[in-house]
C-alpha cells in the first residue's frame, strides 16, 4: 500500500483485517483467507482489564522503587509518576479511539500503516515486537534467580526452562486460556499492593505498630530533607524511568482484534486505567515513603519487604518473593502474547511471509508464537554470552521503543480524525472518541517526544537515544532494501494452504 493509497479512506472492514471472517464484506477468496488467519475473539473485558495493569505492574514497582526514591526524593518520586500517569493516560485515551474504529490485532503498526506509511509501519512493528522479545529473556532470568531463594541447590536454568515451557502452553492452548491465566496472575499482583497500602495506611496512623517509633510515623519522611533532597534533575531522570515503567498499558490496543465486544470493554479498560494506575503506583510510593527514610529505600531488599518486616508480617520476604515471581510469570505471558500477535499481524499484512499468520483450529498462530518465542530465547542466550555487548544494546533500544510507538499512537489518532472530518463524518458518529481532542492529542504526543529527545540531557541514558535513532534508521533501509527487491522481483502472492 503507498501513502496515496492509504490516504483514501479511514474506514477499514475491521473483521477482514483482524482475521475474522465478514460475511457481509470481500469476496469468496477474502473469506476462505480470512478462515486460515482467524483469531479468536475470546476475551472478555475483565480479562482486558487485568492485562492492561499486568503489563504494568512489575518488578519495577516491587523492587526497584526503593532506589527511585532514593534518587529523587519522595515528593520528587511522587511527582515523577504523576507525571507520567498523565501522559499514559492520553495516550490511552487517543487509543480509544484507534482501537474502538478499528479493532484489529497488532494495531499499532496497522494504523502507523495506515496514516503515516507503510515504512513507518514496518519501523513500529519491529519496535513494539523487540521491546516485549528483550523483556522475555530477562523475564525468563528473572524466574530462574527467585527460585533459587527456595531452591538454591537447584541450578537457575532448571527453573528458567519450566517458566518458558510453561509459558509457551499457556499461549498455545488458546487465547482464552493466555486471558485466563493473566488475569489470575495479576489479580495476585494487585490483591498484595492493596494489602500492602492498606496495612501502610493503618501503620502510619498507628493503628498498626512499627518498630522504632512509639507514636504514630504519619508523613514527616516525606518532607524532612526538603521536597527535593537531591535537587530537580534526578527527577527528571526518574520521569524517564516512569515512562518505560509504564509501557504495557498499550497492551489494550494489541488485545483489541481478540476482545468480545471491544466497543465497551476497550473504554471500559481504558478510562479504569488511569485511578488504578495512580492508587498502586502513588499509593505505594507514598507508603514507602512516609514509612522508610528516603535514603535508606534503595538499600539492600525490596522496600516492600521493608515496610512488612518492620510492622511483623511473618515471612514478609517468601511472601514477596512468591509476587515478585507472580509478576515475572504475568510479563513474560503478556510478552509472549504480545510478540507473538506482531509477528502474526506482520504475516497478515504481508510485512513477512504470509505463512507467519496461519492459524490452528483454536485460532492460535503457532509458526509466530515459535517465531516468537526464539526470539525471547535469543535475547535470552544474549544476556548470557554478551551481557555487556550484545545485550546492553537491545536492552537501551527496549526501553525507548515503547516510547517511540505512544509517539505513532498520537500522532495516527490526529491523522485519523482529520480525514473522518473530511470524509464529510462528525465526532458525534465514532462510538468512542477522545475527550478534549485536539488537546489530548497533541498533549500525548508533544510529551512522549519530549520524553523521547530529553534522554538526551541523561548521561546515563544517551546512549539508549542513540542506539534507538540509529535503530530507525536501519529499520527503514531494511523496509526499502525489502521493497526494491520485492519491485524488482514480482511474484505471485504467497496462498496459504
Amino acid at each position: 500500500m503507498s501513502d496515496s493509497e492509504a490516504g483514501t479512506t479511514v474506514e477499514a472492514p475491521a473483521d477482514t483485517r483482524t482475521g475474522q471472517a465478514d460475511p457481509a464484506a470481500g469476496t469468496e477468496k477474502h473469506t476462505k483467507h480470512a478462515l486460515h488467519t482467524n483469531l479468536k475473539r475470546g476475551m472478555e473485558a475483565r480479562h482486558l482489564q487485568m492485562i492492561s495493569l499486568g503489563g504494568v505492574i512489575g518488578t519495577g514497582l516491587f523492587l526497584s522503587s526503593g532506589y527511585t526514591i532514593q534518587q529523587a526524593g519522595p515528593i520528587g518520586t511522587i511527582l515523577a509518576y504523576a507525571i507520567g500517569a498523565v501522559i499514559v493516560y492520553l495516550v490511552m485515551l487517543t487509543l480509544g479511539e484507534l482501537s474502538v474504529a478499528m479493532p484489529v490485532t497488532g494495531s499499532f503498526h496497522v494504523y502507523a500503516e495506515k496514516f503515516i506509511g507503510p515504512g513507518t509501519g514496518f519501523v513500529i512493528a519491529i519496535q513494539y515486537w523487540l521491546t516485549w522479545t528483550v523483556a522475555l529473556g530477562s523475564e525468563f532470568t528473572a524466574a530462574g534467580l527467585l527460585m533459587q531463594r527456595w531452591f538454591p541447590h537447584t541450578p537457575t536454568w532448571i527453573w528458567s526452562a519450566a517458566c518458558i515451557a510453561l509459558i509457551f502452553t499457556l499461549n498455545a492452548l488458546s487465547v482464552r486460556f493466555f486471558a485466563e491465566a493473566e488475569f489470575w496472575f495479576a489479580s495476585i499482583k494487585v490483591f498484595a499492593i492493596c494489602a500492602f497500602i492498606l496495612i501502610g495506611t493503618l501503620t502510619i496512623f498507628g493503628i498498626i505498630p512499627m518498630k522504632g517509633y512509639t507514636h504514630a510515623p504519619m508523613f514527616d519522611n516525606l518532607f524532612k530533607d526538603g521536597v527535593f533532597p537531591n535537587g530537580f534533575m534526578p527527577v527528571f531522570a526518574t520521569i524517564l524511568t516512569v515512562n518505560f515503567a509504564f509501557s504495557g498499558t498499550e497492551l489494550i490496543g494489541v488485545t483489541a482484534g481478540e476482545t468480545r465486544d471491544p466497543e465497551k470493554a476497550v473504554p471500559k479498560a481504558i478510562h479504569t486505567t488511569l485511578w488504578r494506575l495512580v492508587l498502586f503506583f502513588i499509593g505505594s510510593i507514598v507508603v514507602m515513603s512516609a514509612l522508610i527514610p528516603w535514603r535508606k529505600a534503595g538499600v539492600g531488599e525490596s522496600p516492600f519487604v521493608l515496610v512488612l518486616n518492620s510492622v511483623g508480617i511473618p515471612y514478609a520476604a517468601d511472601i514477596m518473593n512468591f509476587v515478585v515471581l507472580t509478576a515475572v510469570l504475568s510479563a513474560s505471558n503478556s510478552g509472549l502474547y504480545a510478540s507473538t500477535r506482531m509477528v502474526w499481524s506482520m504475516g497478515h499484512e504481508g510485512m513477512i511471509p504470509r505463512w507467519f499468520a496461519k492459524t490452528n483450529r483454536r485460532g492460535v498462530p503457532m509458526l509466530a508464537l515459535c517465531a516468537a518465542m526464539a526470539g525471547g530465547l535469543l535475547a535470552l542466550l544474549s544476556s548470557v554470552v554478551a551481557a555487556s555487548t550484545v545485550y546492553l544494546v537491545l536492552v537501551a533500544l527496549s526501553g525507548l521503543s515503547a516510547v517511540v510507538v505512544w509517539i505513532a499512537i498520537a500522532y495516527c489518532q490526529i491523522v485519523f480524525r482529520r480525514r473522518w472530518v473530511a470524509s464529510g463524518h462528525t465526532a458525534a458518529e465514532l462510538k468512542y472518541a477522545t475527550p478534549g481532542y485536539p488537546w489530548t492529542s497533541w498533549g500525548a504526543f508533544i510529551l512522549c517526544t519530549a520524553s523521547f529527545l530529553l534522554v538526551f540531557f541523561d548521561k546515563e541514558q544517551r546512549f539508549a537515544l542513540v542506539a534507538e535513532l540509529l535503530f530507525i534508521v536501519v529499520c527503514y533501509a531494511a523496509y526499502f532494501v525489502q521493497k526494491w527487491w520485492r519491485d524488482k522481483h514480482p511474484a505471485a502472492e504467497v496462498q496459504l494452504p
